[in-house]
């Protein structure tokens, strides 16, 4: 004896349409999560280059940025570069002189779901010592 099977002709298209608006919502996450993780390296980045800028004794006459902001955001994509904002503190501890660069990015997120963060504000801190002068 053999079973004949019903045709399942719709099968495939149901469990597309259940299926689907997860998968949608899935990507989206994804894209977000490689966005903060594009821009947390750009801030990143920025708050190096400002560090570096500060560091540098001849920094202010030699480099061809006219400020530390200039200078951080070298690197940054022209569309995004004016809301990275950097702020730097100078101090004093036990080995000596310091300068805190601090850059902060506010970013905002695609998505608009529950549970998820519309936005987030991304901070990196760079503390560097100043370098040593060489003779003229």
């Amino acid at each position: 004896m053999t079973r004949v099977q019903r045709p399942r002709r719709g099968l495939a298209a149901v469990e597309t349409a259940l299926v689907l608006p997860f998968l949608a919502f899935m990507f989206v996450i994804a894209v977000d999560f490689c966005r903060v993780f594009y821009f947390s390296q750009v801030v990143t980045t920025a708050a190096r280059n400002g560090a570096l800028y500060v560091s540098d004794p001849d920094g202010p006459t030699m480099s061809r940025y006219p400020d530390l902001t200039t200078a951080a955001r070298a690197d940054a994509d022209a569309s995004f570069a004016s809301q990275i904002s950097v702020s730097s503190t100078s101090g004093t501890d036990a080995i000596g002189n310091y300068t805190r660069v601090t850059v902060t990015f506010p970013f905002s997120s695609l998505t608009r779901y529950p549970g998820i963060p519309q936005t987030l504000t991304l901070t990196r801190t760079a503390l560097v010592r100043p370098a040593p002068a060489i003779p003229k």
